[in-house]
């Protein structure tokens, strides 16, 4: 069947499974969009192309499926380069469709001309340029699964104008469907070997103080299961970073909560106190690690990753396993189970002991509220927590809400907890909502979020109004960047250089109401709750809600840059019993 490049590629995305899409179209890809009008495919017109990266990783998120974005040249290619390098640090399966000018005019400097391609190759797993027609169909196919295989991640596709321009000869093909993929250099290793997994499993029933370090790669893998079958059956406390969590439940007796610079102090402790740490799809990441010369000094290291680049490259493993992380913690289980386990693991009755004590003497905590005070962010967070379902979908900004929001919710469900983690994306948060409650229509989304962070992609609520898209958004409105003004007060002597944002500007509120969404202010501690119940009432537009906290607040634990773990700072009402 003779067709053109736009056609051809609308089928092939419909072949792939795509049902929805995000984007913006201009000059360069406009001969796509009329080819769209009659796909099945849902498309999202966004009000800056960001917010279509954002939304596609999102969707990719909350679906597992791969996220979809479609933007034109030049500047629109640019401004998706945040995202892509958001969704490659936390290897979030993603394909982003640019546009480009005709092939003939590459290298001209011709209007909204980029070299697309060269500025992303170093945050996509992989791109590519189209330079024929006919290779689109193969090209989409390829595209999709370099995106979820293996290490997941994003994929760009470049299609220079021509070949998709119907008036155009170089966009006319003979329609064909790919049945494979030749991919040179691009192998596959889920499978974990057999000898090194019964060398973890010996690691594991020899240790007395073990600890368990899950990361994203838990959900990518879709390993929440294994991992809980695993801690049952060796009785191994579990924590989980911030890229994971969700991917065992908080209230599991086993969990320890999320380690790292802004960890629960139970699972940094635990993990510099253990002398076997289990990292399943985790990277030692340097908010994890701290200073890395002490990092976890007496442990021995089982590393399970499916990308091999990870493996040694931050602490050198005792026993390194590539592997998808499910298969291999189902080989570990049944390489212990051979092995005698449980009964034939060492007495860690004396460790159980101490870990309890640590979550014992030192919880997470804050400082109550007093009369005149404006609102206490954890409180806020908790209250709108405990009026929430229990499988709600949490999408943070990044700074001091984020950390607050993973420490205070309870993720008791995988795939309910979405921030940019690896890149630290500010902005991130409402148009990552927006994708999330387009992949789960039937499910609660609340974006909690910064003054800071809302400010640089609020316009997408407009998208949401127009689309109806009822997500759910909490500003910790503090009137400043919260996480900088922590920094500056507790490093920087009180010199709070550029932190503060206008405290009356903008109104919030108003500025809800004309994007097409319920606004709400709420000041006083006995309108949290209220306001709260209010919004779970709406389901028809977004809401969102300005609560105005306090800027004093600080996220404590805290391990200062620089310094090890074993330098955590707690609470200033748990300081002096820890010294």
């Amino acid at each position: 069947m003779t067709t053109n490049g736009g056609e051809a590629l609308m089928r092939a995305l419909e072949m792939e499974g795509v049902e929805v899409m995000f984007g913006l179209p201009g000059g360069a890809i406009l001969p796509v969009y009329d080819p769209l009008l009659n796909s099945s495919i849902r498309h999202i017109l966004v009000r800056h192309e960001q917010g279509a990266g954002h939304m596609a990783e999102g969707y990719a998120h909350a679906t597992g499926r791969p996220g979809v974005c479609m933007v034109t040249s030049g500047p629109a290619a640019t401004n998706i380069v945040t995202p892509l390098c958001d969704a490659y640090m936390d290897s979030i399966p993603m394909v982003a469709i640019t546009g480009q000018v005709p092939y003939a005019a590459i290298g001209t400097d011709a209007f909204q001309e980029c070299d697309t391609t060269g500025i992303t190759m170093a945050v996509t797993k992989h791109n590519f340029l189209v330079t024929k027609a006919s290779d689109i169909p193969q090209v989409i196919h390829d595209a999709f699964h370099i995106a979820t295989t293996g290490r997941p991640g994003p994929v760009l596709v470049d299609i220079p104008k021509d070949i998709v321009d119907p008036n155009n000869p170089n966009s006319a093909l003979e329609w064909y469907e790919p049945t494979g993929h030749d991919l040179p250099g691009y192998r596959l290793h889920p499978d974990p070997d057999p000898e090194l997994v019964g060398r973890a499993a010996e690691l594991i029933l020899a240790s007395e103080r073990p600890v368990i370090y899950a990361g994203g790669g838990i959900l990518k893998a879709r390993a929440a299961d294994a991992l809980r079958a695993l801690a049952e059956l060796t009785d191994i406390h579990v924590v989980t970073t911030l890229m994971c969590r969700g991917g065992f439940p908080d209230d599991h007796p086993l969990a320890l909560g999320m380690p790292g610079m802004h960890g629960t102090y139970t699972a940094v402790t635990a993990m510099q106190e253990s002398d076997l740490l289990i990292a399943l799809g985790a990277r030692f990441d340097d908010r994890v690690t701290g200073r890395l010369d002490g990092f976890a000094p007496e442990a021995k290291v089982i590393h399970v990753d499916i990308d091999a680049a990870e493996l040694n490259k931050v602490r050198t493993a005792d026993v390194a396993i590539q592997g998808d992380a499910r298969l291999a913690i189902e080989a570990i289980i049944e390489s212990l189970k051979l092995a005698g386990a449980p009964d034939a693991q060492a007495d860690r009755k004396g460790w159980k002991s101490t870990v309890s004590g640590w979550l014992e003497r030192y919880p997470l905590t804050y400082d109550d509220h007093r009369p005149g005070d404006p609102l206490k962010p954890q409180h806020v967070l908790e209250t709108i927590r405990d009026h929430s379902p229990d499988d709600t979908i949490v999408c943070s900004g990044v700074g001091q809400h984020q950390m607050w929001a993973s420490q205070f919710w309870k993720f008791n469900h995988p795939y309910t907890w979405i921030n940019s983690g690896g890149l630290g994306t500010m902005g991130f948060s409402v148009p990552a909502a927006i994708g999330a409650k387009v992949g789960k229509p039937d499910r609660t989304v609340w974006s909690i979020d910064g003054d800071g962070c809302f400010q640089m992609t609020a316009q997408e609520l407009v998208t949401a109004s127009v689309e109806k898209i009822p997500v759910k958004v909490a500003i910790l409105n503090n009137s400043y960047l919260g996480m900088v003004r922590q920094w500056q007060e507790m490093f920087y002597e009180e010199r709070y250089s550029e932190v503060h944002l206008s405290k009356n500007l903008p109104d919030y509120k108003g500025w809800a109401e004309a994007m097409g969404c319920v606004g709400i202010r709420v000041d006083d501690p006995d309108e949290v709750e209220p306001a709260i119940q209010r919004a779970n009432e709406i389901d028809d537009r977004p809401v969102v809600i300005d609560f105005r906290t306090d800027a004093t607040e600080k996220v404590f634990p805290m391990v200062p840059s620089g310094a090890t773990n074993s330098d955590l700072m707690v609470h200033p009402s748990q300081a002096e019993e820890r010294a």
